[in-house]
């Protein structure tokens, strides 16, 4: 009996440890999060396979969905076009307000930017575009199909 019970808790163990990892294994990653009334939104990307979430509102929901390499493609492109390892966040104090976070891990865009203390004025248009990039993306993939 102690024996099954060890391995069931060595079962459990694993299983919720996996379970995180597609919260750790990505190449993009796109969070938005706080505010009054919080509310957290992700999309993780690794390869062509994405995972969003959103939690807010009352509400729960879940996707898994695959990103053609034109989409990738496109993403990387703005990520550039719009000098994002440049853009440069402002060091004010924030509370309760709605911040979203970028990281890239790998590519030539590798970095991790937030305007969770806001982003410094004359880099406010370059980060808006990226960040409606990402919406489009959430949008046709996700948001058609809730």
């Amino acid at each position: 009996m102690k024996r099954i019970i060890e391995i069931l808790f060595a079962v459990i163990v694993l299983v919720s440890c996996n379970s995180q990892k597609v919260y750790s294994d990505f190449d993009i990653s796109y969070s938005k999060s706080g505010g009054n009334a919080a509310m957290y939104e992700n999309l993780l990307i690794k390869g062509n396979n994405a995972h969003y979430s959103f939690e807010g509102q009352g509400k729960k929901f879940k996707k898994d969905f695959k990103i053609s390499n034109e989409d990738l493609k496109k993403l990387d492109h703005i990520l550039s076009q719009n000098n994002f390892r440049r853009i440069q966040e402002d060091r004010k104090k924030l509370y309760d307000n709605v911040s979203t976070s970028i990281n890239v891990k790998k590519g030539p865009n590798e970095g991790s930017k937030t305007d969770a203390s806001l982003v410094m004025p004359n880099f406010k248009t370059n980060w808006n575009t990226i960040l409606n990039a990402f919406q489009e993306l959430i949008n046709n993939n996700v948001k058609n199909t809730k």
